[in-house]
C-alpha cells in the first residue's frame, strides 16, 4: 500500500513538473524552472519514502534512503524559495538571493553526508545522528516558516481566486512542514539527552501507527502535497478559466446579436466594421469582437436618446411591477428593452415624438468601462427585447416621393 502511494505520488508529481517545464498557451510563465525543481526534488523524495526503492538503494548503502530523501526535501525548500523570489523581487535582487540559497543548500547537503559517513563508520552514533538531523531541521524550519508567512501575505493581496485558495492551501502545508519539523527538533532533543523518547532509527511501516509515524511520515507527506497543490493549483486553472471564458465570449458574442441589428438598423452609422460578419470572429479575438459588439449596442442607444420617451418607459414599468419584477435587473432590462424598440420605431419610421424624454437605465454609470458587466446587462436587455412584442416595419415612403 506504502509502496503504491509514494511511488503514484511520484509520478503524479514528476508529471506536474514537466507540465510546468512545457509552458502554457505559447508561453512559460516566471519561476517555472524552480517549480519544476521543486515537483521534481518532491517527486524524489517521495520515491525515496516507497519501502521498495529504498530496499534497493540500501542494498548498495545500507541507510541512505534517509539521506537522499532528507537532501531532495531540503532542495524542494530551495526551490520554493527560487519560486518566490522570482515572483516577488526584481531579476538581479531575485538572481543574489537564489545564488546565497543555493550556496546554503550544498553546504547544509555536504554537512548532513559527512555526518551521516561518520555516523556509520562509527556504529550509527547517537551524536553524529543528532548532528546531522540538526542540520536538516534548522534549514528545513526556517524555510517552511518563512515560505509560510510570504505565502499567506500574498493569499491577501491576491485578486484571482484560484491563487488566493492555492496560496493558502500552501501555507496549510507549510504548517504541516513545521510540524514534522517541530517532530524532528523533539526527536533531536530527545537523543541528545538520552531520553529515549523517540526510538532512534525506528521505520514506519504505516502510515499511522505507531503515533511517531504520524509525525514523521504523514505530516511530510501531506505538506509536499498540499505546497504541489496549492502552487500547481492556479497554473491547472489557468487554462480551464481561459477556455470558460472564450465560451462566455462567443455566446455573449452570438446572444447580442439580434440586438445588434435591431439597433444598428436603425443608427447604421456607428457601425465600426460594415463589412464584419458573424464569420469574421476569430477565436483569438472573441474578446476584441465582443467588446465592439457591446460598444456598438451602447454607441446606438446614446444615438437614439432623443427617441426615448418617458410614457413608454412608465408603461413599461407599471407592467414589470405588475408581475412583481420591480427594482430587479431583470425587471430593468426589460423596462429598458421596451424603451429602445420604441425608441428604434420612432427612428425608423420618423414619428414626432410626443412627451418627456426617458432617462438613462438604471446603474448605467456604475457599469462605464466594465465590460463583464455591460455585457450581462445588455444580455438581460437582449432577451427582453426578444420577448417583446413585434415592432411594425416601417412602411415605404412612396407618398412623400409622390409629392
Amino acid at each position: 500500500m506504502i509502496d503504491i502511494l509514494f511511488s503514484g505520488t511520484a509520478v503524479v508529481l514528476l508529471c506536474f513538473a514537466a507540465y510546468w517545464v512545457r509552458g502554457r498557451g505559447g508561453h512559460r510563465p516566471t519561476g517555472s524552472w524552480a517549480m519544476a525543481a521543486l515537483l521534481t526534488s518532491f517527486a524524489l523524495a517521495f520515491a525515496s519514502y516507497a519501502p521498495a526503492v529504498e530496499r534497493a538503494v540500501e542494498s548498495v548503502v545500507p541507510h541512505v534512503a534517509r539521506l537522499l530523501s532528507n537532501s531532495f526535501t531540503l532542495t524542494a525548500a530551495t526551490s520554493v524559495l527560487a519560486f518566490l523570489f522570482q515572483l516577488n523581487l526584481d531579476r538581479e535582487r531575485a538572481r543574489r538571493q537564489i545564488r546565497l540559497r543555493v550556496i546554503a543548500l550544498g553546504l547544509c547537503v555536504a554537512g548532513m553526508t559527512v555526518f551521516f559517513v561518520a555516523e556509520q563508520l562509527t556504529g550509527r552514533n547517537p551524536a553524529l545522528y543528532a548532528c546531522y538531523v540538526l542540520i536538516y531541521i534548522s534549514y528545513l524550519g526556517y524555510t517552511a516558516k518563512d515560505f509560510l508567512l510570504q505565502t499567506w501575505a500574498q493569499s491577501s493581496r491576491s485578486t484571482r481566486r484560484s491563487q488566493r485558495w492555492g496560496l493558502r492551501t500552501t501555507s496549510v502545508g507549510c504548517g504541516f512542514a513545521l510540524v514534522y519539523a517541530a517532530y524532528k527538533l523533539f526527536a533531536l532533543v530527545s537523543i541528545g539527552l538520552g531520553l529515549g523518547l523517540v526510538p532512534d532509527h525506528a521505520r514506519c511501516s504505516t502510515l499511522v501507527t505507531p503515533l511517531r509515524c504520524t509525525f514523521s511520515v504523514t505530516a511530510p507527506a501531506v505538506a509536499v502535497l498540499l505546497i504541489t497543490l496549492g502552487l500547481t493549483l492556479p497554473a491547472l486553472l489557468w487554462p480551464l478559466s481561459q477556455l470558460r471564458r472564450r465560451r462566455w465570449e462567443r455566446t455573449s458574442f452570438t446572444a447580442l446579436e439580434p440586438l445588434w441589428r435591431e439597433v444598428t438598423s436603425a443608427v447604421p452609422e456607428v457601425v465600426l466594421d460594415p463589412g464584419h460578419t458573424d464569420a469574421d470572429a476569430d477565436t483569438h479575438d472573441l474578446d476584441f469582437h465582443l467588446h465592439r459588439r457591446v460598444i456598438e449596442i451602447n454607441d446606438c442607444v446614446l444615438a437614439l436618446r432623443r427617441y426615448r420617451q418617458a410614457s413608454v418607459r412608465d408603461a413599461a414599468a407599471a407592467e414589470v411591477a405588475r408581475r412583481g419584477a420591480s427594482d430587479t435587473p431583470e425587471g430593468d432590462a426589460a423596462v429598458e428593452a421596451a424603451v429602445i424598440a420604441a425608441a428604434v420605431h420612432a427612428k425608423r419610421t420618423g414619428l414626432p415624438l410626443d412627451g418627456d424624454g426617458a432617462p438613462p437605465a438604471t446603474g448605467t454609470r456604475s457599469r462605464k468601462g466594465d465590460l463583464p458587466a455591460e455585457t450581462a446587462w445588455l444580455l438581460l436587455v437582449a432577451s427582453a427585447y426578444a420577448a417583446h412584442p413585434a415592432r411594425p416595419e416601417p412602411e415605404p415612403e412612396t407618398a412623400g416621393a409622390a409629392s
